[in-house]
């Protein structure tokens, strides 16, 4: 039987951790979201802005006539902005928050793969001390190639920046 993020009755991190997850890069640095989390990937399209929102919240996008928000993560990591290129695209996920649920998509530079990661290949995010929030991570796998950060997608965006996106969609 497979064992399911979220059905786990294992406590550590680590366990809670293990499933597949769709692994992309940002700034030739490789993430992974669970693969429970993600709806779609789509190709780039053209995306809306919306005025008076958060830097990162590049606007919103029809799609198959809902009204999805849109945010670059480059961006929301204050990473250096690059300009998007064939290989770019966005991902569809579903967070989970205190109101509810929500469609946003996703920009990323590239879509690597679906990985499977074991308890045993993943650490615990590092403390970067008392000033950087790194709730969002969910700890890093170790990967015969490396490293990839996995990421808890519900936990990127506060509640107060769901609540803005959700006005705004």
């Amino acid at each position: 039987m497979e064992n399911i993020p979220g059905n786990n009755k294992k406590t550590n991190s680590a366990a809670a951790s293990e499933g597949k997850y769709l692994t992309f890069s940002l700034c030739e640095e490789d993430y992974g979201i669970s693969i429970l989390k993600i709806r779609e990937i789509i190709g780039l399209m053209t995306i809306t802005p919306v005025p008076g929102t958060p830097e990162f919240v590049k606007g919103v996008i029809n799609l198959r006539g809902r009204v999805i928000p849109v945010i670059d993560l480059r961006v929301r990591f204050s990473l250096f902005p690059l300009d998007y290129t064939e290989r770019t695209c966005i991902v569809i996920v579903e967070i989970e928050k205190k109101s509810g649920f929500l469609t946003m998509g996703v920009v990323v530079d590239s879509v690597s793969e679906v990985l499977s990661v074991k308890p045993e290949d993943i650490e615990p995010a590092p403390s970067f001390g008392t000033k950087t929030d790194t709730s969002y991570i969910e700890g890093i796998a170790k990967i015969k190639k490396g490293v990839k950060i996995l990421l808890n997608i519900d936990k990127i965006l506060t509640d107060k920046e769901v609540e803005i996106l959700k006005k705004n969609s």
